[in-house]
């Protein structure tokens, strides 16, 4: 990996609460992204730049890389995805300065460069879904996935408020503890649940587009692969059939 990407995923693993330690078993959805579908590129990526762009960066992908490989003009791409005043050359950088973050979060949002690849599309499809309501939280929202997350509720307008469902469990020493069983909905969005559903599947499948950008290509080409090793396999076998058929 190079020094670059590797420093972008340190960057992510190390996003003040400690995202590998942070799930409690919740069980986590499946994303169901397809790489391959221009059209669900193309809204995760408007998705992003709307509703993530303003904490987050992905300071790994250019916006000219993003018109070529979603099939943009340039002037789609100026319209659509770049309202800051970047150039087309450069990469897709927050506008929010780090010492805002820092004040607000505690520390600088993860690059979402690599997010993907290291916590897996399951997993950031299902935390992007499990945000529900606690008024003791400061952002008044908690996470079912990543327990005292820091990062606000941003999509509870869209989602609508979800709120928690627990049950009583018997703790270690007997006593019982109150436990995350699922969420409920609560507080109605501006989409319904199968509409949120592909919002946020859309979101991810960008994301997984922008951790490995050469990955439809690279399973297309895959493909391609395999029925020639199958072709020279057979090919081989009929050949030394050949040149041993007189051999007792």
């Amino acid at each position: 990996m190079r020094p670059a990407r590797l420093l972008a995923a340190l960057v992510v693993l190390g996003w003040p609460i400690a995202l590998s330690a942070a799930t409690h078993g919740y069980p986590l959805l499946d994303a169901d992204t397809d790489v391959s579908s221009l059209a669900s590129l193309q809204r995760g990526a408007r998705n992003v730049v709307n509703y993530c762009l303003g904490c987050h960066s992905a300071r790994f992908m250019r916006y000219s890389q993003v018109a070529t490989d979603l099939a943009l003009t340039e002037e789609e791409l100026r319209d659509n995805l770049m309202f800051t005043g970047m150039r087309v050359y450069d990469t897709m950088l927050t506008s929010m300065p780090p010492e805002q973050a820092r004040e607000w979060f505690g520390n600088v949002p993860p690059d979402l460069s690599l997010i993907a690849r290291s916590r897996g599309v399951d997993y950031v499809y299902t935390y992007l879904k499990s945000f529900y309501g606690d008024p003791s939280r400061p952002t008044g929202a908690n996470n079912a996935v990543l327990a005292n997350t820091v990062m606000p509720y941003v999509l509870a307008g869209l989602q609508g408020v979800q709120q928690p469902r627990y049950e009583e469990k018997p703790g270690s020493n007997g006593e019982s503890v109150r436990h995350l069983a699922g969420l409920e909905s609560g507080t109605p969005g501006e989409l319904s649940a199968e509409e949120f559903d592909g919002f946020v599947r859309d979101t991810v499948t960008f994301l997984e587009y922008v951790s490995e950008p050469a990955k439809a290509q690279r399973r297309s080409l895959g493909v391609w692969v395999i029925l020639y090793l199958l072709m020279f396999t057979a090919f081989t076998y009929f050949l030394k059939k050949e040149y041993w058929k007189d051999v007792k």
